[in-house]
């Protein structure tokens, strides 16, 4: 399968949680010439502070105490390292590997739902998962099922446009498993291989949104009994814990099968990504890191890890 991925692109796009995370432990390293207890409480707030999470923050520390007891080499080459391998197997654990769309053509149309709060860049990653379908080689069909905002149904279609896909949409106020219904039904018949829906952001109450989801997810299965087959999950990166807590409250409505963290580019809070993978074991599948139609990057998590930690 086409994988969209470049390594400086992504370098870039992570370089103000670098600065937050990797600059500020060797900064603190650096300036110690003894590593005790109080430069690892030191290095345990620093990981906190880049939205890794207490929880996490400790438990890494905890290990690398503990590896550090038994390692000869104290230098702050290797301190760094054993962080960085650390927080490497704790995205590694909730990781799943796909590497061709043989598991797509099987089971076509290949329906991914994809949820998430207004503002999160819902829509425009659609557009540029989208497009990186296409690149894969794949029919690719957008049902615009956020019908109650008239933005979303507008935007979406530029982007589909952009990417050089079908969208079937309604009039806004329509009903939204309406939509994904004709869509399915279209995908059926036009011998569409993946359908990506769009669905709402906010409703009056989140209970409401969360019921209208569940619903969207009846009329799929209606249709096509094996799906949906992915339900991602978009969140900003911006935002922080918040993302973690809209991971929460969703996975408690809707199995979530990723995680896709938008505008990393723009944020120094990238470590939530390791929180999130950490707590919620929900596989991370595409990151943001620019805002043109190229820049959703397939996640790697040793490529992250490592772009966070390069010198």
């Amino acid at each position: 399968m086409f994988k969209n991925f470049n390594l400086d692109k992504l370098k870039n796009g992570l370089l103000k949680t670098k600065k937050k995370l990797f600059d500020g432990i060797t900064e603190a390293i650096s300036t110690k010439a003894v590593i005790d207890e109080d430069i690892l409480d030191e290095l345990e707030e620093i990981l906190i502070t880049s939205d890794i999470g207490v929880e996490t923050a400790m438990k890494v520390i905890k290990n690398t105490r503990a590896e550090l007891y038994y390692e000869s080499d104290r230098s702050k080459l290797n301190i760094v390292q054993i962080i960085k391998n650390e927080l490497e197997s704790i995205i590694l654990k909730s990781e799943i590997k796909s590497n061709d769309n043989s598991f797509i053509i099987e089971k076509k149309p290949y329906v991914v739902l994809v949820v998430g709060v207004n503002g999160a860049g819902k829509t425009t990653t659609i557009g540029k998962l989208a497009y990186n379908y296409r690149k894969a080689g794949l029919n690719v069909l957008i049902a615009s099922a956020d019908t109650f905002r008239a933005a979303a149904n507008e935007q979406l279609e530029i982007w589909a446009e952009r990417a050089g896909v079908k969208i079937i949409q309604k009039n806004t106020g329509a009903d939204p498993s309406s939509v994904v219904f004709e869509a399915l039904e279209n995908a059926k018949l036009n011998n569409i291989d993946v359908v990506l829906i769009d669905t709402a952001g906010r409703l009056h109450t989140k209970s409401n949104l969360m019921k209208e989801l569940e619903k969207i997810r009846n009329v799929v299965t209606k249709v096509i009994p094996h799906a949906p087959n992915e339900v991602f999950l978009v969140v900003d990166g911006n935002s922080g814990q918040n993302a973690l807590v809209q991971a929460k409250e969703f996975s408690k409505s809707t199995q979530l099968t990723g995680l896709i963290v938008t505008k990393l580019d723009g944020t120094a809070k990238g470590g939530v990504i390791i929180q999130i993978s950490a707590e919620q074991k929900i596989p991370i599948k595409y990151i943001g890191v620019g805002e043109g139609i190229d820049d959703l990057q397939d996640f790697d998590s040793k490529e992250f890890i490592e772009a966070l930690f390069s010198w």
